[in-house]
């Protein structure tokens, strides 16, 4: 059973088929999964970080793992914004990233 509630998928796009998340960009889902797994890490991070901002907490994990989150972390924290001192919290909990990152 999990304890995540994410978005469901018919409420996750708007009528052009973009995710809510990304309000300040035209692209779709599917473009933006394809930037999640783009072969240059700075891309993955940036749009890892928008999301990680942008979402619900509980819709990033529908994209990417803890091990990727992890992985790109030095990389995306500065994108992250407001949220960022959330993620570092969480994350520490789970254990993700060391303590004092980012």
């Amino acid at each position: 059973m999990s304890v995540l509630a994410p978005t469901p998928p018919e409420r996750m796009v708007d009528a052009k088929g973009r995710p809510y998340f990304l309000w300040d960009e035209d692209i779709t889902l599917d473009v933006f999964r394809r930037r999640l797994a783009d072969p240059d890490p700075e891309v993955r991070a940036y749009y890892l970080g928008k999301l990680m901002r942008q979402a619900k907490p509980d819709d990033v994990f529908s994209f990417a793992t803890l091990r990727e989150i992890g992985e790109l972390f030095p990389l995306l924290v500065r994108y992250l914004g407001h949220t960022r001192e959330f993620w570092i919290w969480v994350l520490d909990q789970w254990k993700v990233v060391p303590r004092g990152a980012g």
